[in-house]
């Protein structure tokens, strides 16, 4: 045989060895590419709530896609987290850094969940651009279903469908309004959308995190899940679509006997305070800063004071201008008061009873937060380490396509996730 024939023959084999791998190949076709990705917050969902055996849609998801234990940012509370999630940024850069706060640069005004000319004032949250911010303006469109700061124009635009919040609406009814949403973008669909619950942490709060009723909420919040499920696969989108479902913190027990009375403390009339619970900011009066300051810095039983530029390093608080002079951190399981407040709330028939708080130390277990992940770009039985809320954020730019803006979270902790 020649030179030539030999190479001839070797050349057919190598041929016909492609030939016989081929098929094998071909069945392992990649995962259609997303079409959609749905960020949903369910308020107060703690982390262990999942194995509960009260939420089998939610727990199916996990199964199928990526599960953790995410670590909030602090203070653990619900407008400063949600607003870490949608934007990488830890509360001491986003600006929100309390449910309560205040601005020297907004005077005369407190911000409050309530308070809706200061939810929606742009203002407040100017100093961060969340994901659908970003997302609009590289031409992915965005519909955001009553996320905390959905409903002020950031970064010059707005998302292309948005809703103001109503309490009152039903879970399975925020599932249906994203569901039509959907529809009435056939012709220039949105890229991204998110959806939020509150009932949870609602029962929370009131009842205890181990109570019957935080059960209840949460087997409620997995019917609206499976609905939005079968919503997807109804209009072919389910398996183009990314679910990520996070909460922005978890809830600890809160006997009502534990309350740190703040003035047994110091002298109130030296000062005043924003915000009470499991964090307080306050401001001494003029004249007053050394006696306050020195009062409350001492040790504390089940409460934790520093200067502000003297919080704790690793909890990445007390830089910003709507932090306080002084801030005042309960131990978990405990609740800052007043004497007077808690006078008014017995004079007004509130009962005092055992509940449940957030807003603690964010290094605390009880604090961390679900994490799932299902869809196209995830893989699937996979379990993470704890990371940060603040990583959410780059995730989110990969799996949606985007520049993401400069945060403080990292894709790093969160990368082995993605296929």
């Amino acid at each position: 045989m020649t030179v030539l024939s030999r190479f001839a023959a070797l050349l057919a084999i190598i041929v016909l060895s492609g030939c016989a791998t081929a098929p094998r190949q071909a069945a392992q076709a990649p995962p259609p590419k997303p079409a959609l990705t749905i960020l949903v917050s369910i308020d107060g969902f703690r982390a262990d709530y999942l194995d509960r055996g009260d939420t089998p849609a939610m727990k199916a998801l996990a199964d199928d896609g990526v599960r953790a234990a995410m670590r909030p940012s602090f203070p653990s509370l619900t407008f400063p987290n949600h607003y870490a999630l949608v934007t990488g940024m830890r509360p001491d850069h986003n600006g929100i850094v309390s449910n309560t706060m205040e601005d020297p640069e907004i005077p005369g005004v407190t911000f409050t969940l309530s308070n809706h000319d200061a939810v929606t004032d742009t203002r407040w949250w100017s100093m961060a651009t969340p994901i659908w911010s970003t997302a609009e303006k590289q031409g992915v469109r965005a519909g955001t279903m009553f996320w905390p700061g959905s409903e002020a124009e950031i970064a010059g635009v707005r998302p292309t469908k948005w809703a103001v919040f109503d309490q009152k609406k039903l879970s399975n009814d925020r599932v249906d309004t994203l569901l039509s949403w959907l529809d009435e973008t056939k012709d220039a669909p949105l890229g991204l959308a998110t959806l939020y619950f509150d009932i949870v942490d609602s029962a929370g709060h009131k009842y205890g995190p181990d109570s019957a009723e935080v059960r209840k909420a949460s087997a409620d919040v997995d019917v609206a899940i499976a609905r939005l499920v079968e919503g997807l696969k109804a209009r072919g989108l389910y398996d183009r679509t990314n679910l990520i479902i996070v909460a922005d913190h978890g809830m600890a027990p809160l006997p009502a006997s534990q309350r740190v009375v703040l003035d047994d403390s110091v002298d109130l009339a030296k000062l005043r305070y924003v915000g009470l619970g499991a964090i307080a900011s306050i401001y001494p009066k003029a004249g007053e800063e050394a006696a306050v300051t020195a009062a409350l810095v001492r040790p504390h039983p089940h409460m934790s004071c520093w200067e502000k530029a003297k919080i704790p390093a690793r909890l990445h608080y007390g830089t910003n201008r709507r932090i306080g002079p002084v801030v005042c951190s309960a131990q978990t399981g405990w609740y800052i008061t007043t004497a007077a407040s808690q006078k008014k709330r017995e004079g007004e028939g509130g009962e005092m009873r055992d509940g449940g708080a957030h807003g603690y130390d964010n290094a605390d277990p009880l604090m961390q937060a679900v994490f799932i992940a299902r869809g196209p770009s995830f893989k699937s039985g996979k379990t993470l380490p704890v990371f940060d809320n603040v990583d959410v954020y780059p995730l989110l730019a990969r799996v949606i396509g985007v520049k993401p803006e400069k945060v403080d979270g990292e894709l790093a902790p969160v990368k082995a996730a993605l296929r």
